[in-house]
């Protein structure tokens, strides 16, 4: 399945998607599924029960997670999940609850994360390329954090239509729902996402994993 893990709807005040047009252009673009992922809040939640979604095509909720050292992609149950935690907490209370945690734009230089979290049992998962990073942010990601022995997805990180579908990630089998997309992303079902050919980097850690196309 081919899913972006980072688009945000009008229910964050910085997106301008509504879920019609983040489904409409998903599908034209060949996308198997989108994961909602609105700043600190599952807003978007409730209104994906009344929708006729297309056949074979899925939409999952997650969240983007602010805290003082960085933001963090949420995946899973994240219902009661409090505000406010600072990094650590919310990694122990991810571990203890089996949500899945990625690093967002770790290297962006007006919201990095605090690379002291990735690696040795903390955050194992980052964001190898962000659709909004400029691609050196990219490239310094992967260049930087993969000796750690991290995993690297991507994600378009959309706030308009033109963004949609720039960085989706490609996982090895059927993800059914928002629960069963946590268990991918923690198990590993996915290739890994490194910047694109031409801007390309060799890494120890992933020799061989599979590289997705980024779309001009």
């Amino acid at each position: 399945m081919l899913i972006d893990l980072h688009v945000h709807t009008t229910v964050s005040p910085c997106s301008a998607l509504g879920l019609d047009q983040i489904i409409g252009k998903a599908r034209s673009l060949g996308l198997d599924g989108v994961c909602i992922t609105d700043h600190d809040t599952l807003g978007a939640h409730g209104a994906l029960s009344e929708l006729d979604l297309p056949k074979g095509f899925t939409l999952f909720t997650g969240m983007e997670y602010s805290t003082s050292q960085g933001d963090f992609l949420l995946f899973g149950d994240l219902v009661g999940v409090p505000p406010g935690l600072k990094a650590g907490e919310l990694l122990r209370l991810a571990a203890f609850r089996g949500i899945a945690v990625v690093g967002a734009h770790p290297f962006r230089k007006w919201r990095p994360l605090d690379v002291g979290l990735i690696g040795s049992g903390r955050c194992m998962i980052v964001e190898g390329v962000n659709g909004r990073n400029d691609p050196g942010e990219n490239i310094c990601s992967v260049m930087e954090l993969g000796s750690l022995g991290v995993r690297f997805t991507g994600g378009s990180d959309a706030h308009c239509l033109e963004e949609l579908g720039r960085v989706p990630t490609r996982f090895t089998r059927e993800v059914e729902d928002s629960l069963d997309l946590a268990r991918a992303i923690n198990d590993g079902d996915f290739f890994d996402v490194l910047p694109p050919a031409g801007n390309h980097v060799t890494l120890p850690c992933a020799e061989e994993a599979a590289q997705i196309p980024f779309p001009a």
